[in-house]
């Protein structure tokens, strides 16, 4: 009988030692050759995928898959979405024209001109010399700055009296003008700074010593406004969209009868609730992070990601699980949709009673100024997620599906 050659390295089966005729004997392979490395590699290959095949048959899993490509059908949704792209996305040019309804004293609208007569006018002038975008001119008369800002001399004319020991100042300027909130915001804030003038004068006449008044910041109201409505905006519209969708996502099953199609599938329902939040809850901390990205690209630097994107994922999974729960004790859209919205509303609401708002955590997170309690507050939503994802699932499974 012929022997088969050897392989070396590819083949265990060898030939006798001493040569003679016999059955042959197994090598052990030896761990510097490829066989051992290959066939390792080929396995933790094949473990992978079949761990991500498994994961990708999961029922919760193909539910959520589901519910995420039908947002495309949602023409309201992806006009949402849509809107939250631009406003991230030209952030850089959108904050001016915003910033000027968030504070109209931060446009440039060239120099305001206003004309003070009476007993006080000195004060007012003094004033007017410390603040940019206003220049006073006084008037001898009342009469005469009332006969100037009739003429149009004048943008706005500031008239004082002696009102025993008080200032009274009566302010003449336009009801229906383009112009009209930036010259009532330079007033204001011109006789806001004859108010400190005065109190800080007169503190000595007083029988108790007062406060002394922060020293102020010039800081720029673009910063305020970036950091403290839009970044929020945009952080906190994509888990209140997705507990809208899961609303919808999970009355439209029973609405349509395709619940019990799901049924017939080897899932709970349990899994289906599951499969649903799961789908909801994942999509907006990735719209966040796209949002977060695309602000940077505009020059507005968001800082400490990885601890917002937490606490967007747990607002998420809050108000996702509030929706599928509503859902499933109201069973109709419309009654479900309006007790999500009432729901949704007093629980954000009530937040103003904690250290920090959510806002305030995020504002504070995103410009780098994060102090303990903020850490606190985003390790609370954590918790508070797990929790009302943990009574989801109980009352889920006290619920008998026939009865849907």
């Amino acid at each position: 009988m012929s022997k088969r050659p050897r392989d070396d390295g590819a083949d265990c089966l060898g030939d006798r030692s001493d040569g003679s005729d016999g059955p042959p004997t197994w090598n052990r392979p030896s761990d510097s050759g490829s066989g051992r490395s290959g066939s390792a590699g080929a396995s933790g290959s094949l473990l992978a995928s079949v761990t991500v095949a498994t994961v990708l048959r999961d029922p919760r899993v193909v539910i959520a898959r589901r519910d995420v490509a039908s947002l495309s059908r949602e023409k309201t949704i992806v006009l949402a979405l849509f809107i939250q792209l631009f406003v991230a996305a030209f952030s850089s040019f959108l904050v001016v024209g915003l910033t000027s309804l968030y504070d109209p004293g931060s446009v440039s609208a060239g120099e305001i001109v206003v004309g003070v007569s009476g007993d006080h006018a000195d004060a007012l002038v003094e004033a007017a010399r410390d603040q940019e975008g206003i220049r006073a001119v006084d008037y001898e008369s009342n009469q005469q700055a009332r006969a100037d800002y009739a003429d149009g001399q004048v943008h706005a004319a500031l008239l004082t009296t002696d009102s025993e020991g008080r200032i009274t100042v009566e302010v003449l300027a336009p009801e229906e003008n383009i112009r009209t909130t930036v010259i009532v915001t330079e007033v204001r804030d011109l006789l806001e700074a004859v108010e400190r003038d005065e109190r800080i004068a007169r503190a000595d006449d007083l029988d108790r010593q007062t406060v002394p008044a922060p020293a102020e910041v010039d800081a720029s109201p673009y910063f305020g406004f970036t950091y403290t409505v839009l970044v929020p905006l945009l952080l906190f519209l994509p888990p209140f969209i997705s507990g809208s969708i899961a609303v919808d996502a999970f009355t439209e099953e029973l609405e349509r009868g395709t619940l019990e199609l799901l049924r017939v599938a080897p899932v709970t329902l349990v899994d289906i609730v599951d499969g649903k939040a799961m789908g909801m809850v994942a999509i907006a901390p990735i719209q966040a992070a796209l949002w977060i990205a695309l602000l940077g690209v505009n020059g507005i630097q968001v800082a400490n990601p990885v601890p917002l994107l937490v606490l967007v994922t747990a607002f998420a999974t809050v108000v996702v699980v509030l929706g599928l729960l509503l859902g499933l004790l109201a069973g109709r859209r419309r009654q479900a949709q309006l007790l999500y919205s009432v729901v949704v509303l007093l629980v954000f609401g009530t937040l103003v009673f904690l250290p920090e708002h959510p806002a305030t955590t995020v504002a504070k997170l995103a410009v780098d100024s994060p102090t303990t309690v903020t850490y606190l507050h985003v390790a609370g939503y954590a918790a508070a997620a797990a929790g009302t994802y943990a009574l989801a699932r109980a009352v889920t499974r006290r619920t008998d599906p026939e009865g849907l």
